[in-house]
């Protein structure tokens, strides 16, 4: 493992005053992108909004490039959106439904997702079907298999849910996609940054992911990645001035890449302070991330385990830096507040985030802590024990 972890550590400024341990909900940014962020602010302060953006169209530009990277995409295929449901959204509600038409999902998948499943089957008439899975958490991916007919336009997956460390296997889903010739969306919100993702390997036409996460970027910024040979087949739900041109009194003409699923107005200081989380991200390498985020998630684990009161969520062995646990007799809300009086930040997963997995597994609000590379041992040892000492 070669990560830098004097130079991580003195770039993590907000390290020095808490414990953090919600990298799932938003990670700590580095000095870097802060730093960013500001210089952009100050310029649009000394020259105007669009004067700066012209200014700084190399940079811009280059996110693009950066993202691509990261995913193994061409930059044609990344669209940079206001966040990663925006951009699985504009994905989705592009695809033009029919009534009977077929949606395919996993069973932890996210509600904001669900959500909108539900919402086609009301205003489309199109079915929504769960993959089954195995005690495990694992995809009984024969019987996906034996779902499918031509009526499944669809299939749909979370890579990495929000409630338990699971990581489902988005390229055995996307094989079967390709084999089918189905459209293929994967939700990679938690598991960019912490994951290798290569849309190659995936086989998947659309995939979303937000920059707050494990990308270790600023709020209110996602991105959107598009097949090239779908893109001409979606119809964004909403277009403006941006995304299509006005070629007479009764045409528009879309633009002929994903920036067909953006709009004009976008937080350049965001945007760029986004492209240098992911440039950081790529400087050390998302494999050594990776291996960083396993060591320390699997040491938390057998910390907890020792503690006879924690029940940990971890139905499948293929696991990730989020660690999802109960404590018997105790309120999950309740313990995320003591502990954030210590500067230990965790939070809550509450069932109705991801309420099929949720309710076959039987799960309370559970407690989430998860890892970062820039987390430490001695930061894990310091949580149990104050953890210790509210439970006992």
């Amino acid at each position: 493992m070669t990560i830098n972890k004097e130079k991580i550590y003195a770039d993590t400024p907000g390290k020095k005053n808490i414990i953090h341990l919600n990298n799932a909900g938003a990670s700590l940014m580095t000095q870097q992108v802060l730093d960013a962020q500001i210089a952009h602010l100050k310029l649009e302060a000394s020259i105007g909004g669009y004067e700066a953006a012209a200014h700084r169209k190399p940079e811009i530009d280059a996110v693009y490039s950066s993202v691509a990277k990261l995913i193994n995409a061409d930059p044609s295929e990344i669209a940079i959106v206001e966040n990663a449901t925006v951009g699985w959204a504009m994905a989705f509600y592009a695809i033009d439904f029919a009534p009977g038409d077929r949606i395919l999902t996993v069973e932890a998948e996210y509600v904001s997702n669900y959500v909108a499943y539900l919402h086609m089957v009301r205003e489309k008439g199109v079915k929504v079907e769960v993959i089954p899975s195995n005690k495990d958490g694992n995809l009984e991916l024969d019987m996906l298999e034996n779902m499918i007919d031509d009526k499944v336009k669809l299939i749909s997956a979370t890579h990495v849910p929000t409630n338990s460390g699971l990581v489902n296997p988005v390229s055995k889903l996307g094989a079967i996609a390709r084999k089918y010739n189905i459209l293929f969306l994967v939700d990679a919100c938690q598991s960019a940054g912490q994951i290798p993702l290569d849309v190659e390997e995936i086989g998947c036409d659309m995939l979303s992911a937000t920059s707050r996460k494990y990308l270790r970027g600023p709020r209110g910024v996602g991105f959107l990645y598009v097949r090239k040979s779908v893109t001409g087949k979606l119809h964004p739900p909403i277009i403006d001035l941006h995304s299509a041109k006005w070629k007479s009194a009764t045409e528009y003409e879309l633009a002929d890449d994903a920036r067909k699923f953006e709009n004009w107005e976008n937080n350049y200081a965001a945007k760029l302070g986004f492209g240098v989380a992911v440039d950081y991200a790529l400087d050390i390498g998302i494999e050594d991330i990776k291996a960083r985020i396993d060591e320390l998630a699997n040491y938390l684990r057998r910390r907890l385990q020792r503690i006879p009161a924690i029940n940990i969520h971890a139905i499948s062995e293929n696991q990730c830096g989020i660690v999802t646990f109960a404590v018997q007799g105790q309120k999950a809300s309740y313990l995320v507040n003591e502990l954030r009086k210590k500067k230990i930040n965790t939070s809550v997963s509450t069932p109705d985030s991801t309420l099929l997995d949720a309710t076959k597994n039987k799960l309370p609000d559970l407690i989430r802590a998860s890892v970062h590379y820039y987390n430490d041992e001695e930061e894990l040892d310091r949580f149990v024990e104050q953890l210790n000492r509210l439970i006992t």
